[in-house]
């Protein structure tokens, strides 16, 4: 009877709070009909386009305790394959390609899930981090399609952009953040979400329970590289042009990283806040382009060592380690002789 009885609460309260998603989404979405300013559509364009990457982010980092430090490789990738589709000799329609590269990005994500899978702790996280850099210097050397380079590298101007208005581009990154949004929702109240739990956990544990290890993680891998390619795509159309060293570049770890940390990881409302604050450093540190990076770096640092569980971990009293004290952890796990000699 209490079974039913929470059930029958709680369905009343998920159907409220769907209801407020949606009036914020409608309202969100009129934002360009009733004439706001070309800025503060530019500000919620990015915060939508950087909190699709940073959701995804934390499913991985904070929910399945998968440190994975790849996302321009997913990024850049759904970029690329958008591009060269509307390239000839295919011509495809922008839209099609976006579709296109996200599904790239998940095959090319479930591909290297197959060694990176193999490695645990500390390795795991500087395996994936190589993978961009690989993709970097593949691309500068590679050239996709005929045609005339633009910038250094295989750079190329996106076609078939020009009849896209900024309206349409800021309505396509709404939909993938609020996407995020309720995919996360979703996942962490699901089978998948469980699962993903246990492994981060304990691996040992939720292996002796039946869980297949390496099919949850792969699926959540596939899912968060689709739709960071995505989001990559969507960020490419407003940008109009691609080449490798900003496709692949380390900003789009950064920008994961500051804001799944500062808004708190493992916290579902994290990358919310945490992107809210990304967004602002974005154009703040505009003028000091040459250290901008340096200083998001230490931004992050400083976060890690004195609010580990983020801003809203703080103000809920959360404890836990963060994720510099994981990493450390993942260190000593890999490396138990190494560990116990420190002890010693």
């Amino acid at each position: 009877m209490a079974v039913r009885r929470n059930m029958k609460f709680s369905l009343p309260r998920m159907q409220r709070g769907l209801t407020r998603w949606i009036i914020v989404l409608v309202v969100l979405a009129l934002f360009p009909v009733i004439g706001i300013p070309h800025s503060w559509l530019l500000y919620i364009f990015l915060f939508f386009i950087y909190l699709a990457m940073a959701n995804m982010w934390n499913l991985l980092a904070g929910y399945s305790g998968l440190i994975m430090l790849c996302p321009a490789a997913f990024i850049g990738l759904g970029g690329y394959t958008m591009t060269i589709l509307t390239w000839p000799p295919f011509n495809m329609p922008v839209f099609v390609g976006v579709i296109a590269g996200g599904i790239v990005a998940a095959l090319f994500a479930a591909l290297i899930s197959i060694p990176v899978f193999r490695l645990r702790g500390i390795y795991f996280a500087i395996g994936t981090l190589v993978v961009p850099e690989i993709l970097r210097v593949i691309f500068l050397l590679w050239r996709p399609v005929g045609g005339a380079l633009h910038g250094g590298g295989a750079g190329y101007m996106v076609k078939g952009v020009t009849g896209i208005t900024m309206t349409e581009v800021y309505w396509f990154a709404l939909v993938i953040g609020f996407i995020s949004i309720f995919l996360m929702r979703y996942i962490l109240r699901s089978k998948l979400g469980l699962g993903l739990a246990a492994i981060r956990d304990n691996d040992v544990s939720a292996s002796s329970t039946g869980i297949n290890i390496f099919n949850v993680k792969l699926t959540a891998f596939a899912i968060a590289a689709f739709v960071m390619g995505i989001a990559g795509c969507i960020f490419y159309i407003f940008q109009g042009y691609i080449e490798p060293s900003s496709a692949y570049g380390i900003r789009w770890l950064l920008t994961c990283l500051l804001a799944t940390v500062i808004g708190g990881e493992g916290i579902e409302e994290g990358p919310i806040l945490g992107t809210i604050v990304v967004v602002f450093l974005h154009f703040f540190l505009a003028r000091y382009a040459g250290i901008s990076l340096l200083i998001q770096g230490v931004i992050l640092i400083i976060i890690m060592l004195f609010l580990p569980q983020g801003i809203l971990g703080a103000i809920r009293g959360i404890r836990g380690p963060g994720l510099l004290s994981r990493l450390r952890l993942a260190s000593r796990s890999s490396n138990p002789g190494t560990n116990e000699a420190t002890e010693d």
